[in-house]
């Protein structure tokens, strides 16, 4: 082979690496919230945007919308959607067993739910993205952080019919019409001061 010849194909290596690095982190965040993806919805002049700050500061308030009209799963296999949880804020957390901040922030969700454990005007559903092979360890994996119930989307559908389109971790959080008012696109501390304050203004609408 040619110099020439040597160094376009290195050339073309090269650029088919930097090609399958990029798609494979189409859907990652990185630990410190910076998505890989580039279909992000932007913030808004929402009321809700004094709460991005902190570990919040990537916070997205976007104007209300319905939350999708998507079917995913509950523990026991069974038909779910949002419209079933429709007069509770929610904080819908897509996440999955690949996702290393994804597992990082779990504990935070959980310690959320124990907070608010008993009102029945508040959720938290963590909803799976691993698919059929990776069930058992998804299940297992929120089986160790109670009280959070397990509920999945083994299509992988859900994470791209939110305003994040597909980046993980990705959080929404539901109106108590089931309207997303808020996304946040990466770890986040959600039983922290700031996620409690953001949270707090919500209820009180």
């Amino acid at each position: 082979m040619s110099g020439s010849k040597r160094t376009k194909a290195i050339g073309f290596g090269i650029v088919a690496l930097i090609t399958v690095i990029a798609g494979a982190g189409l859907l990652y965040v990185n630990q410190d919230g910076a998505s890989k993806g580039s279909d992000a919805v932007s913030a808004t002049s929402s009321p809700l945007a004094v709460h991005a700050k902190g570990p919040l500061a990537r916070l997205l308030t976007p104007e209300p919308v319905p939350a999708p009209d998507y079917v995913f799963l509950n523990a026991e296999g069974e038909q779910a959607r949002f419209a079933d949880f429709k007069g509770k804020v929610t904080v819908v957390n897509l996440w999955a067993t690949w996702c290393a901040p994804c597992k990082l922030e779990m504990p935070t969700l959980a310690a959320l739910a124990k907070r608010y454990e008993g009102r029945d005007d508040f959720a938290v559903a963590v909803i799976s993205m691993d698919t059929d092979r990776a069930q058992d360890e998804a299940r297992a994996f929120i089986a160790e952080h109670p009280p959070l119930a397990y509920y999945s989307d083994p299509k992988f559908q859900l994470a791209f019919e939110f305003p994040g389109k597909g980046a993980m971790p990705q959080t929404a959080l539901l109106d108590r019409e089931g309207r997303v008012v808020a996304v946040m696109i990466g770890e986040a501390d959600w039983n922290g001061p700031e996620a409690i304050a953001l949270i707090e203004d919500v209820l009180a609408k």
